[in-house]
Parts: structure tokens; sequence; C-alpha cells
């Protein structure tokens, strides 16, 4: 049957299907995500509108909670959670995207490992990555998440996991929800602590960075270390 006689909320999934996946503009991919419209929008319609929203960003969709979407008339509970559930299986799929023992050099390399893991969230969470003496990756993990404001690591847990894999560096990192790249009081202290404990240890603090959506701070490069 030709697309053009299909029902249109149904144009989408057959276009995929006789075209490929790589043919649906972002409005088709979203509107074969929530499947239908409403009463005055097709599925492509409302989609479209969604996406205008937010300039259509897919980070900045990502930010929307379950509420947020509901604001949009078509957009019940069950499709905002299938809208929610997409993007988060994108953002972790990007995160699984490192390659084994890869190389880290400078802050960059670190900074494009962590920001699929940090850098579109509501609240703070702290990550850590684990080296050996050669400054490959062996580990990767995420130690707390917190409230909004606020991310609080427990120094035992980070020193544990890192004597458990063997590392001999760890890079550290956090976001700020917020946008905003300058360290708090808190990022300083907790950053001398991790530095000072390591010493007794023989693992070396290697850097801190802070991620937002778009950018980081490093406190290696700015001479904090």
């Amino acid at each position: 049957m030709s697309i053009k006689f299909l029902a249109e909320d149904d144009r989408p999934r057959e276009k995929f299907l006789q075209k490929g996946k790589n043919s649906l503009s972002d409005s088709e991919l979203l509107a074969i995500i929530m499947g239908s419209g409403n009463k005055d929008e097709t599925a492509v319609e409302l989609a479209r509108k969604i996406l205008t929203s937010v300039n259509n960003s897919w980070h900045h969709l990502s930010m929307l909670s379950a509420k947020d979407l509901m604001k949009f008339k078509g957009i019940g509970e069950v499709k905002a959670i299938s809208i929610a559930v997409a993007l988060e299986i994108g953002r972790r799929r990007a995160s699984q995207e490192i390659p084994e023992k890869s190389l880290i050099a400078n802050s960059n390399d670190a900074y494009a490992i962590l920001k699929n893991h940090l850098s579109d969230l509501r609240t703070e969470e702290f990550w850590a990555i684990f080296l050996n003496q050669s400054n490959k990756v062996i580990h990767i993990s995420q130690l707390t998440h917190g409230g909004i404001s606020q991310s609080i690591v427990d120094v035992r847990i980070l020193f544990k996991t890192a004597l458990d894999h063997f590392s001999t560096g760890i890079i550290i990192a956090h976001n700020h929800p917020s946008g905003g790249l300058k360290p708090s009081k808190e990022d300083l202290s907790i950053t001398q602590k991790i530095k000072e404990g390591g010493k007794t240890l023989s693992i070396q603090l290697l850097d801190h960075l802070i991620i937002t959506q778009d950018s980081y701070f490093s406190f290696s490069d700015e001479g904090l270390l």
C-alpha cells in the first residue's frame, strides 16, 4: 500500500519499513515513539511542536520531566514515560561507546568519556575513571548520585574501588545541573581530601572535572591540583 493512503499516524512507521530508519526526520522518529497525536494534531505535528519547544535539541528534550511532557495536549503518562525511556536508552548506549583500554592523555580525553554519563542529568552524580600505570582506562564507575544541589562522595568507596581494580591513578568527575562551572568550596575541599588520601595508597588523583551540558572545568588544567 502507498504511504499516502495510510492514516497520518501510521505513515512514519510505514516509511521506516520501506525506506529505513535513516530516512526519518526527528519529528517522525518522535512520532513513532508517541504512537498517536491528539484530536487536532497528527503524531508528526505534535512531535514537531514538542521539538520546536526545545529548539530541536534531543539533549534539551531529555531534560524535560514526565510532568513537563504531559503539559502538551495529547501526551499522557504512558506517552511521556515512553519518550523519557527512549531518550534514556539513547543516553546509555552513547555512554557505553568507550573502547577498552582507552588512553587518557589530557582532560579532553576524560571529558569525551564522561560527558555522556554526566552532561544532561537533572541531579548531581559523582563518577570516577580508574587507570593503570600507562594511563589506560581499566574501569569506570558511578559512585554516588544526590539531590538537585549536591552529590557527596564516600572517599572510602572511591579508594576501595581503585584497589579492587589495581588502579594507580583516578580521575573524578561530577556534574553541575545548574550549568555553572565554578567549583564550590565543597568541590575544592573534597578534591584535596581525595588527593591527600591517595598519597598514602600510591594512587594519584590526576584530575577532577566539573561537567555541564556542553562544557567542563578541569582542576588539573586550572592548576588546582
